[in-house]
């Protein structure tokens, strides 16, 4: 059975992302797999430094818990409509979700967050890593709409700009 592979975090982006790989899932009529990635702090190299054995369990049930909320914030009460399947996985956002989606008629879902040069820097693309590796196709899906506002919002706050009554009649 064909296979819909998106990967999830809870934010606004990944949620726009799971939206979309639900709908083209009920259309490819293929089963939608969620993919959540996580790491044990400091990586690789911080596991293999003596954290000890418990350390990557609490954060494979850390992650399994938080995919858990997302999917209930995403879908709540009303299912998505098709076979879904959780998944979480160690590693990295770009590979974990690269290794899931390895099929060629399987479609691979990802949002894309802002990418201000800051955050180019720091974090890469998990969507420019699935659209060089994937041996899929790759769906991007832009930013939700919202993102922009909430932005803006949090920009007022921090240099608290006051709110003017007038933008709040669009």
């Amino acid at each position: 059975m064909p296979r819909v592979v998106v990967g999830a975090t809870g934010t606004l982006g990944s949620l726009a992302a799971l939206h979309r790989a639900a709908a083209e899932a009920r259309v490819r009529d293929a089963e939608l797999w969620v993919v959540l990635a996580w790491q044990s702090p400091g990586g690789e190299l911080g596991s293999r430094n003596g954290l000890g054995p418990s350390v990557p369990a609490e954060c494979r049930a850390a992650a399994v818990g938080r995919l858990r909320e997302v999917l209930d914030t995403a879908f709540g009460a009303v299912k998505p409509g098709v076979t879904l399947a959780g998944l979480t996985v160690r590693g990295t956002p770009g590979a974990a979700l690269v290794d899931t989606a390895r099929e060629p008629d399987d479609l691979l879902v990802v949002g894309t967050g802002p990418r201000t040069p800051l955050r180019r820097f720091v974090r890469p693309s998990v969507a420019r890593y699935c659209l060089a590796h994937a041996a899929c196709p790759v769906l991007v899906v832009p930013p939700s709409p919202l993102q922009a506002d909430l932005d803006a919002a949090h920009r007022r706050n921090f240099w608290r700009i006051p709110l003017d009554p007038r933008e709040l009649a669009g």
